[in-house]
């Protein structure tokens, strides 16, 4: 696989610009941005033709330039996951070291 290039899942929210467009439409291709599935609802729509119309929930499958796509996803769903940050247990609990047990017997 060439540099800068990958696969990626784009995800077509209520009132995007691509729906009711086919793919022809979204001028997806002159992004050099190719849609290898589409996943609409239950159904899994391998190499989806042309002349499919996009819907709202649509997911699209796609491998091409990672700038163009990433180019793609609205400013505010790009933040960055912030990891779960937990209070780490400073308490030391006191176990009987094994050795000692052996020789109390």
């Amino acid at each position: 696989m060439s540099k800068g290039y990958g696969v990626t899942e784009i995800y077509v929210p209520e009132g995007s610009k691509f729906i009711g467009q086919t793919i022809t439409e979204t001028r997806l291709a002159e992004s050099d941005i190719n849609i290898l599935t589409l996943y609409r609802g239950d159904k899994i729509i391998p190499n989806p033709r042309n002349e499919r119309v996009l819907e709202p929930r649509d997911k699209l499958l796609c491998f091409g330039k990672l700038e163009s796509m990433r180019g793609m996803i609205p400013v505010k769903t790009k933040r960055k996951r912030r990891p779960v940050i937990q209070d780490l247990d400073t308490q030391i609990v006191d176990t009987p070291d094994e050795s000692t047990e052996k020789e109390d017997s």
